[in-house]
């Protein structure tokens, strides 16, 4: 779930929760108001709307009393009457006074006490007993908690006008208001704090605790501790950014350690350069002191001991423009000049050029081409492209252990390209060692350096002008049967070769 909805639905929450929380809350507090109700007005159990038992119960003692004040007013005036409804009103806590002229005959102790006895309004005074309840509620509110809430003016049979009144006691209406108000604004902030406290925790908790695993992570980082793994929490878009900072802290830690090798391999470079610098420069160095001491006294010895420092020679320039090229295509500074070339015609030539040096040391050197293949025209740099023909057949001939070695050059048609092999019968790769053979600086038979000299940059050089023609370079071994190095290059139609030629089945050049 993402930040912005949970935010939403946070948001939404601190809306209808304390909603419905009150709710339950109002209704908890009506019916506890409803049981004090009960008990202060001495209802039973059996009254379910006790407001409306405490009203009916009212309007009964009303009709009464405007019955008898029509009737029979001098019924009133008896105290029978008068205890019976009084006992009415007092179960709904209310009192009776009755007043004949200015004389209050029955009136309940407790209203002597409040000094409502003493304002009681004239005969006459209210037209309605809602406009007299009215008046007096403001009037009496803050003096007694006593308030008229009924008059019934009558006339006795003597002649002399009279009153019945009914009396209501305000401090039980204050108490339940002051009680249950105070409950209910104690309710209302506690649910408030207690909802939009939860939600906040929850909703920061999830967003607090990923940020500081990413601070923890990235603390782990800046102290070079490349391995502390970084696990996304959630699907949100902290969890993204987490995702991204693993990838982040993955690439950093390839990089690193990419970068330690790379200094590995500089360093064993170095060694190596130097070590294959020295050797013939060491060799010219003794055949020159030769010669100057006078070693070489016969013609042949001096014409031995000059071909020897120039066969060394050659071989220091041939090592030190492998590292200048080396170092131009890894800079991606070496230019390629392309031109269209017959690939069966340029391996031929490669092969004649080849084949007489190849055969004098004992391996058997063939071109073989597929049947029915006359042309195969390509774009490619015909000085780099021998480069890599050489680099490779050369890595043959320093590794070719039997006694009779053969190495052969083959191209086929594989549809949208060609494919050129350089095949032997030699020692072969062993299979851990095959992924890394055209990384730069590797050899994979270490203990050989000294016999088989280079750089070990004779792969990895062909591998990055291959890539620079746009081909795939690669190879397949068996160990102690042979190894086959094959590389792509995509075909181009020549105005002079008549077409790209006829298809040919794909070879499957993964071994």
């Amino acid at each position: 779930m993402s930040i912005r909805v949970r935010l939403v639905l946070s948001y939404i929450a601190m809306l209808l929760v304390p909603l419905v929380l009150l709710g339950i809350a109002v209704m908890i507090l009506i019916v506890a108001l409803l049981g004090d109700v009960r008990s202060v007005y001495k209802l039973n159990g059996s009254h379910m709307n006790p407001i409306g038992a405490i009203l009916k119960q009212q309007s009964a003692v009303e009709a009464e009393i405007q019955l008898r004040s029509r009737d029979n007013p001098d019924s009133l005036l008896d105290s029978a009457v008068q205890a019976g409804l009084e006992e009415s009103l007092n179960a709904i806590n209310m009192e009776l006074i009755v007043r004949k002229e200015d004389d209050v005959l029955f009136a309940s102790p407790k209203l002597a006490e409040s000094g409502l006895l003493n304002r009681l309004p004239a005969y006459g005074e209210a037209n309605s007993p809602m406009e007299k309840s009215g008046r007096w509620e403001r009037k009496e509110e803050g003096r007694s908690g006593w308030f008229i809430a009924q008059q019934q003016d009558t006339v006795f049979s003597d002649g002399s006008r009279g009153s019945v009144f009914m009396a209501m006691d305000f401090n039980v209406l204050g108490r339940f208001a002051h009680r249950y108000f105070s409950l209910f604004l104690l309710s209302l902030l506690a649910i408030l704090v207690l909802t939009n406290g939860l939600l906040t925790y929850f909703v920061s908790r999830s967003i607090i605790r990923p940020l500081r695993s990413l601070k923890k992570a990235a603390d782990q980082i800046k102290e070079g501790h490349l391995d502390f793994v970084v696990k996304p929490e959630s699907k949100d878009e902290i969890g993204e950014l987490a995702a991204s900072f693993e990838q982040m802290r993955s690439r950093l830690k390839e990089s690193v350690e990419r970068q330690l090798q790379y200094e590995e391999n500089r360093k064993e470079l170095i060694s190596n350069i130097s070590h294959d610098l020295k050797t013939p420069i060491t060799a010219i160095k003794g055949y020159v002191e030769g010669i100057i001491d006078g070693v070489t006294n016969t013609p042949e010895k001096l014409d031995k001991y000059v071909r020897t420092i120039h066969t060394k020679s050659m071989q220091l320039d041939r090592l030190i423009d492998e590292l200048f090229l080396f170092s131009k295509l890894d800079l991606n500074s070496q230019p390629f000049h392309f031109e269209p070339v017959d690939l069966i015609a340029f391996l031929q030539d490669c092969t004649d050029e080849l084949q007489m040096d190849i055969e004098k040391q004992g391996v058997s050197f063939r071109f073989v081409t597929e049947p029915g293949l006359a042309e195969a025209w390509t774009a490619a740099d015909r000085d780099q492209l021998k480069r890599v023909l050489v680099n490779m057949i050369e890595n043959a001939m320093k590794y070719m252990d039997k006694e009779h070695g053969t190495i052969r050059l083959r191209i086929a048609d594989a549809g949208e390209h060609y494919i050129v092999e350089v095949e032997d019968n030699g020692q072969g790769i062993a299979a851990e060692s095959l992924p890394h053979i055209f990384d730069r600086f590797y050899r994979a038979d270490r203990s050989r350096n000294a016999s088989t000299g280079g750089s070990g940059l004779g792969l990895s050089i062909a591998k990055q002008i291959i890539e620079g023609h746009g081909g795939v370079i690669g190879a397949r071994s068996e160990p102690g049967k042979g190894t086959v190095i094959w590389f792509t290059l995509d075909k181009r139609k020549d105005d002079r070769s008549g077409g790209e030629g006829h298809e040919q089945p794909h070879i499957d050049h993964r071994g």
